[in-house]
């Protein structure tokens, strides 16, 4: 066989090697898909030991269900959705998200905001993710009946005429297994404790699975 020969030969053995090692460095590059939580107290492990949040867990069972995604949780504790709107186009350029999870508003009605407000801010995050092509999983919540009838009903109603409005995913109550069960909950009262996250990211967690395997 000429030099020549086996020079050429080598050559073509070599490049599928060296096409294969710049499909994987390509690949191994490319960045894992975000899921942007941006929320309140809720989501902000207000009272609760460092990683043992609702957040924390979706990203371990994520990790554990070997999903690429990765959560950036962008939850500031005492937000309203006017603090979240806010700053909520800083957040979206600079993480650019695959999911968004919006879980705002219950500040609101504690304070008595207008509904009309609350409706307006969580529709603009709502609008702002989609046009940066990003999926919504809407966290729904709900308050107690002493804030009156009406006021309680009409929150309560904004989440899922949001989600139809937009065709979000939603989790029609974020608190549903414990709301009723003082022994879930902080001494406030408000907030839910460390026992109570595992509910919280089984509700999460039933709408959110889907939108993974989709993204697969």
């Amino acid at each position: 066989m000429s030099i020549r020969r086996s020079f050429v030969m080598a050559v073509l053995l070599f490049l599928p090697l060296t096409g294969g090692l710049a499909w994987a460095q390509t690949q191994h590059n490319s960045p894992a898909p975000t899921i942007l939580v941006i929320g309140d107290s809720l989501s902000a492990e207000y009272g609760l030991r460092r990683d043992s949040g609702w957040v924390s867990l979706i990203e371990k069972r994520l990790h554990d269900q070997k999903f690429s995604h990765h959560i950036q949780n962008s939850s500031i504790s005492g937000d309203t959705t006017s603090g979240g709107l806010s700053r909520f186009p800083a957040a979206l350029k600079e993480y650019q998200p695959d999911i968004v999870i919006i879980e705002l508003g219950a500040n609101d009605a504690l304070r008595g905001l207008s509904l009309a407000m609350t409706e307006k801010n969580l529709s603009e995050m709502i609008a702002l993710a989609q046009q940066a092509d990003a999926r919504v999983l809407l966290l729904g919540m709900q308050i107690p009946p002493n804030y009156g009838r009406a006021y309680t009903q009409q929150f309560q109603g904004l989440y899922p005429l949001l989600a139809e409005r937009h065709n979000t995913q939603l989790t029609p109550f974020l608190l549903e297994g414990i709301a009723a069960d003082r022994e879930r909950f902080q001494p406030d009262g408000i907030h839910p404790n460390e026992a109570a996250q595992e509910v919280l990211a089984d509700n999460v967690w039933q709408q959110l699975e889907p939108m993974l395997q989709e993204h697969g």
